[in-house]
């Protein structure tokens, strides 16, 4: 800033071109990005490509200039008396004082409405944090499986078929066909990104070339932004050009710039991939060849060290000659002196062999068996002598023989022998027991015994009785 001091004043004057730039500066400062909706007059291209024009409204204008670097990138072709809807800096251009406004984008009036949708969904999804980076998925570095959302008819799908083809010709490719602008894309997209999961790609790819804010107005839609993010599938967009920004791309995982762009990202260079793998096989090659050659040279040198294994195998047969020779003649010594020792064994034991013994011991058995079967035999002759005079002693007294010489044994019921009259009364029963038989008898009368029944009574008694 340039100042000068005056002689007779304590006060600081500014130059022209430095109240300009603190103009300028107090504009950037104070307003900042704005968006300006008018009409367009006076609209100029020099050859510097710049466009140049007035913005104006019933009761006012201000001058704007869009540069090359941005102007590219527009859909819209400036044309004297269209409305449109700008955004861009207020700004001041010094060298003439003009109060301006540096464009950088620029559409027509009436997709203002949907600017302003954009924007209000845009905050509220950025409150929410559904477009951090926290919540992105990586994407497959070789990626067997792409699934496409486009338009089959589209030069985005072309741009990206041709491109992995070129790139990575073995990635398998399913296209799900949809709608990518009016009012049934919305549906479409949103039941393709249902069908997903079951297709089991690797990574998705939603895409379509540019167009107006309202040609992608499907893009923007909230539904579709929450059912990308939930989609458990790696998720890139790739909507209309490098300047489009949609809310389906601030959502997804990845963003391309273009569709072409995005082919890029999904693939791995299959050139640089095979010139890799060649440089690795080269390597392998030339690993494996020294590898060769060094085991050759140590083969050689062993090959050198290593005698002929056939004057060892000679010398090993004579070994074995030789020592089935020494086996032979210790086992032919050791059967001569076990053979010794078992004959001087036998002579040992024969002279101490228990047959004489067992002979005189089976000699004397057999004459004490001869004496004890004689002393059985004359004790048994002597029992059956003795039992017979028992016999005949026994059947002498036997009361079944005085039977049979006409006595009768009485007995009661219980066939006890009735030995006392004095033991009946009148009425008893009894048994008169014969020889030959038993009679039941009631006893009626009772009678003394006749005296010629009656046994003689002792001398020796009859006198003292008299």
């Amino acid at each position: 800033m340039k100042t000068e001091s005056l002689p007779f004043q304590d006060i600081s004057v500014l130059s022209v071109s430095a109240l300009n730039r603190q103009a300028r500066l107090l504009l950037e400062g104070r307003l900042g990005e704005v968006w300006v909706r008018g009409e367009i007059s006076n609209y100029r291209r020099p050859g510097s490509g710049h466009w140049y024009f007035t913005l104006k409204d019933d009761s006012a204008q201000v001058r704007c200039a869009m540069f090359v670097n941005r102007n590219r990138f527009s859909k819209l072709q400036p044309v004297d008396g269209a409305e449109v809807v700008l955004r861009g800096k207020v700004s001041l251009y010094e060298g003439r004082g003009d109060y301006q406004i540096i464009v950088e984008h620029m559409e027509p009036a009436g997709e203002g409405a949907l600017r302003a949708a954009f924007e209000a969904l845009k905050e509220r999804l950025v409150a929410e944090g559904l477009f951090g980076a926290e919540r992105k998925k990586a994407l497959p570095e070789f990626p067997d499986h792409l699934a496409i959302l486009s338009s089959r008819s589209g030069a985005a799908l072309r741009d990206v078929l041709s491109i992995v083809g070129r790139r990575f010709p073995c990635l398998r490719v399913t296209l799900i066909p949809v709608a990518v602008q009016g009012p049934d894309a919305e549906r479409q997209l949103l039941d393709a990104l249902r069908r997903v999961p079951a297709l089991e790609p690797d990574v998705v790819l939603l895409t379509r070339g540019g167009g107006s804010l309202e040609d992608l107005y499907a893009f923007n839609s909230e539904p579709l932004a929450r059912a990308i993010a939930a989609c458990p599938v790696p998720t890139v967009a790739a909507i209309g050009h490098e300047t489009d920004f949609t809310i389906a791309e601030m959502v997804a995982d990845l963003r391309g710039p273009t569709p072409s762009a995005a082919a890029e990202l999904l693939t791995p260079d299959g050139q640089a991939l095979a010139e890799l793998f060649a440089g690795l096989q080269a390597r392998l090659d030339r690993g494996l060849t020294t590898r060769i050659d060094l085991a050759g040279g140590r083969l050689d040198t062993l090959r050198a060290r290593l005698t002929d294994p056939r004057h060892k195998v000679r010398q090993l047969m004579q070994r074995a000659d030789d020592l089935d020779e020494r086996l032979h003649r210790a086992l032919t010594g050791r059967m001569e002196h076990c053979r010794a020792r078992v004959d001087a064994l036998r002579r040992s034991v024969s002279l101490l062999s228990p047959a004489a013994r067992i002979a005189n011991h089976r000699q004397t058995l057999g004459r004490l068996g001869a004496t004890a079967r004689n002393a059985v035999q004359s004790r048994v002759r002597s029992g059956k002598r003795g039992l017979a005079a028992l016999a005949r002693t026994l059947q002498a007294v036997s009361p079944l023989d005085t039977l049979s010489r006409g006595f009768v044994i009485a007995t009661d019921a219980h066939g006890r022998a009735i030995t006392r009259s004095a033991g009946l009364a009148g009425g008893d029963e009894f048994l008169a027991n014969f020889h030959d038989g038993a009679v039941r008898a009631e006893v009626r009368d009772k009678k003394p015994l006749p005296a010629r029944l009656r046994p003689l009574e002792p001398a020796g008694e009859t006198e003292s009785a008299i």
